[in-house]
């Protein structure tokens, strides 16, 4: 099988169940910036210190992976026989227990901090940027097609867990966070 099919040289791809959008629409942007996200775990991955944090991130990947076929699914009759898994709730659920795991192992903050430290803390940092991204992306697109509701909040507690994960990566680095001054 080669890997290019030609049906997008005009511009346009396909969703499963057939139907072709533009390649600049909402929902191609949307499951674009989750993929983008992923392929940036991947990379802070290879410098994650902590094997439970790699194992978790890996995690997160495959479930963005998941994500990114239920966001290329359009919820209409032509679909439902498709059997697409969609994302649970428990997706989530799962992010909140984790962020609870690691922000009690940090001191607490008082004040803003800057994006740095550690190199895997600073990549942490642009995956929590670029899942926010994808957060206002998906907002922008669940105000022109329903989208689970899920897969918003999934990428709001995502971008809050990689917050925590930069703090803990940088902790056990021994590099502590870089406080925000203002002028």
């Amino acid at each position: 099988m080669k890997i290019y099919t030609k049906t997008g040289d005009k511009g346009e791809t396909g969703l499963f169940g057939g139907e072709r959008v533009s390649k600049d629409s909402p929902r191609i942007n949307a499951y674009g910036t989750i993929d983008e996200l992923n392929a940036f775990i991947g990379l802070a991955i290879t410098e994650i210190k902590d094997s439970s944090v790699k194992s978790l991130l890996s995690d997160i990947q495959n479930k963005l992976f998941i994500i990114g076929s239920d966001l290329a699914t359009p919820d209409n009759d032509k679909t439902k026989k498709l059997d697409i898994f969609r994302s649970p709730a428990e997706y989530y659920e799962e992010l909140e227990k984790h962020i609870d795991v690691y922000e009690v192992k940090l001191h607490e903050i008082k004040n803003f901090i800057l994006p740095g430290g550690s190199k895997s803390a600073s990549l942490l940092h642009v995956c929590r940027t670029i899942a926010r991204r994808a957060e206002r992306e998906l907002v922008a697109l669940n105000n022109t097609v329903k989208i689970g509701d899920n897969i918003i909040i999934f990428t709001n507690r995502l971008s809050d867990l990689f917050f925590v994960l930069s703090r803990y990566e940088n902790m056990i680095s021994g590099i502590p966070d870089t406080l925000w001054k203002s002028d």
